[in-house]
This record gives structure tokens, C-alpha cells and sequence, in this order.
């Protein structure tokens, strides 16, 4: 869902901002290796990342460790000097993530991380609202290899960030038959819905209750309704996607995809640089029920409080 860009700069510090989180939710049947990968990214994120023992890197990161955030330098030595200057290692090294993730979860060699931020209400400083981000995470040869999340590119900060490791079309999952059919009533809200404008169609895959996390869409179907009517002009139905998915895959009920956009440098607005975009939709008895993006609260027009 492309629904109001994230207007603040997400420093590639909030990979260790572990913020208030909810209820863990985990995808359905994983095999056991995926569980294994699971566990070894939520064992690295707790040694490496919380607790600050970077001299842990090499048991979990390949070498040649591939970042996209374009803040953070890419290889794992990069990794090593830039989260080594953000604090001394945490003796002795907790048991548990001090907040783990609201969704977890693992498909063939890729790992996905779903956190809940709190952040200030920009329409009332006052106020605080949530929202969510991610990391995605790829295992090869039993380390983690590459990593993926939607970072915005500091104004005068470094250039980081490198080429996808991953042919992303040659990618391929076992999913289950369910698997398949939730892909399929996912497509329908972010291709025809969201994409070509076909809010009559919610009815047929959006529960009524449907939960909604991006801070500037209304929860609720009928509302959800409401609100794309007046943002999206029907146009004809295609085969194709107007913006295809980067990469798309489900575990049990939920049904993630990163898109890669172009963003403009701060720097210079002529060039641009990449961040992964995510969205992701929770399928139960084949409706949608529950949706996530990397949406952070649009600030409101010059002049105008909050009503």
C-alpha cells in the first residue's frame, strides 16, 4: 500500500530501536529448517544487535554480508564499525529480546521481522501513534547473508547500501495450497484494489472488521472503502501489476511482498537511491483480515491542527 510515504528519516539506528511491541504473532507450519533460520536471526538480533557483541558477527554473518539500508555500510566489517560505535557491549547478554517482534516468521531461506514503533503524533507532539517496519533477512549457507528494510537516506550522512544479491525472478517457494489461495486474495487488494482502483471488490476479500495499520488509512472495511473511493479513480482490470512486487511469498496465513522504489537523495534531488518498501496482509477463513505497511502519520497541511 503506497499510502503516505514515510516523511521522517529512518536512520539505520532503528534496527536496534526494539520499541513497544504487541502481542507475537508467528506464521503457520514452518519446516524445520525454517524454524532453525528463524531462531539464528532472532539469536543474532538478541546477541549481535541488542547486547552489542559485535565480536559475535562472524558466528552469524557471511563476510561478505550484503546491506540495502542506504545508511549502513554494506560487508560484515561495515556492519561491525558502524553498530560498534553505538555503545559498549550489554553483560551478561539477555536471555530474551527486550521487545520482539509483532509478526515473525520464515519462508525457504528468507527470514521476516515485523516490529510496532511508537512515534510522536506530528499533527500533536503531544501525542505519540504506532506504526511498524521491518527487516528481511536471507540465510545462505548458514549465515545471514543479506538483509532488506525501508530506510530513508540521512541528508549529509554516508552512502551505504549495495546492489541486490538476489535474482529475485529465479526465487522459488513450495507453498502449500492455502499458501497459493492466500496469495491470491492478497493480489486482489494490493493489485486491483489498491493498484486499478477496484474498491468494489473488498467486499469479496476483506473481512468487515479488517485491522488496519497504517496510521493515515481508517480501519474497518467500509471505511477502508470510504477512503480509497476518494484517493483511487477506478481503471480497467489488467493481468499485470502497474508496480510489480519486488518479491511476494506467504507463510501460512500472512502474505508479505517488498517493492523497490526509487527515492530521492536528500542531497541531491536529481539522483535517487533505492529503500524496500513492504506491505503485508494476514489471510484467515480466505478474507483479509489484517493489513501492515512501513507508513509513518502524514503531518498535516501548513496552517491546519488535528480535528
Amino acid at each position: 500500500m503506497k499510502v503516505a510515504t514515510m516523511k521522517g528519516i529512518t536512520c539505520a539506528v532503528a534496527l536496534v530501536m526494539l520499541a513497544g511491541a504487541a502481542l507475537l504473532a508467528e506464521a503457520g507450519p514452518m519446516t524445520a529448517k525454517e524454524r532453525a533460520n528463524l531462531a539464528f536471526v532472532l539469536d543474532w538480533w538478541r546477541e549481535v544487535l541488542q547486547a552489542r557483541h559485535l565480536d559475535l558477527a562472524p558466528k552469524y554473518q557471511a563476510e561478505n554480508y550484503i546491506q540495502h539500508n542506504v545508511n549502513v555500510p554494506t560487508g560484515r566489517a561495515g556492519f561491525v564499525q558502524f553498530f560498534g560505535r553505538l555503545g559498549a557491549p550489554v553483560n551478561p547478554i539477555p536471555d530474551k529480546l527486550a521487545n520482539p517482534p509483532v509478526v515473525q516468521f520464515a519462508k525457504g531461506d528468507f527470514v521476516v521481522l515485523v516490529w510496532e514503533r511508537e512515534g510522536k503524533d506530528p499533527a500533536d507532539p503531544s501525542k505519540m501513534y504506532k506504526y511498524n517496519t521491518y527487516d528481511m533477512l536471507r540465510i545462505e549457507k548458514g549465515k545471514v547473508q543479506e538483509h532488506w528494510d525501508y530506510a530513508q537516506k540521512m541528508k549529509g550522512g554516508p552512502t551505504g547500501g549495495a546492489p541486490d544479491g538476489t535474482d529475485y525472478d529465479a526465487v522459488k517457494f513450495n507453498f502449500s495450497a492455502q499458501e497459493k489461495k492466500n496469495i491470491e486474495i492478497a493480489t486482489v487488494e494490493f493489485k486491483d484494489i489498491l493498484q486499478y482502483g477496484h474498491v468494489e471488490l473488498a467486499e469479496k476479500v476483506m473481512a468487515p472488521n479488517y485491522i488496519q495499520h497504517n496510521p493515515n488509512v481508517p480501519t474497518g472495511r467500509a471505511a477502508f472503502v470510504e477512503f480509497f473511493s476518494r484517493i483511487r479513480k477506478p481503471e480497467p482490470l489488467q493481468a499485470g501489476w502497474k508496480t510489480k512486487p519486488t518479491l511476494m511469498f506467504a507463510s501460512g496465513s500472512y502474505v508479505f511482498l517488498i517493492v523497490k522504489r526509487a527515492e530521492k537523495d536528500p542531497d541531491d534531488p536529481a539522483k535517487t537511491y533505492p529503500a524496500y518498501w513492504f506491505d503485508m496482509v494476514r489471510v484467515d477463513n480466505n478474507m483479509i483480515q489484517e493489513h501492515w505497511d512501513a507508513a509513518t502519520k502524514t503531518a498535516p497541511p501548513a496552517g491546519r491542527g488535528a480535528h
